[in-house]
């Protein structure tokens, strides 16, 4: 009797760990830690991207009208900030009828900041710009 006692006692401790860790692990890989996004030269990124960031540098005028409109981030993939600090951009993708997967966003004030990310596929992924 005494053994199965400390036994449910085990597995119990066991499963409640289990489950919180479970629990915890997304919310800790959401949270993108500074310098942990993979880099990209300005050189290295699409004509159009590199287009793009030169009307962000000098203000515009921007081909689209959701050009400068303040991202997000709800998917979480950049470094958390309140919100307002990040900006989006279109990257015109030839062919497309639309605005396409493609966008630089901005980091505070997006013609003096430094803080730059190119993704290519609609939020999924970034890679910070390197000038």
């Amino acid at each position: 009797m005494r053994v199965r006692f400390i036994s449910s006692i085990f597995t119990r401790f066991w499963l409640v760990l289990l489950t919180a860790l479970m629990l915890s692990a997304p919310v800790h890989a959401r949270d993108a830690a500074p310098g942990a996004l993979p880099e990209v030269n300005l050189d290295q990124l699409p004509r159009e991207a590199q287009q793009t960031m030169a009307l962000i540098r000098q203000g515009g005028p921007f081909p689209y009208d959701k050009d400068g409109v303040v991202f997000g981030n709800y998917e979480g993939v950049l470094p958390r900030q309140k919100r307002g600090y990040y900006h989006e951009f279109t990257v015109k993708t030839p062919r497309a009828r639309n605005r396409g997967a493609r966008r630089i966003i901005s980091g505070g004030d997006p013609r003096s900041s430094g803080e730059y990310y190119y993704t290519s596929d609609h939020y999924k992924t970034f890679r910070r710009i390197r000038d």
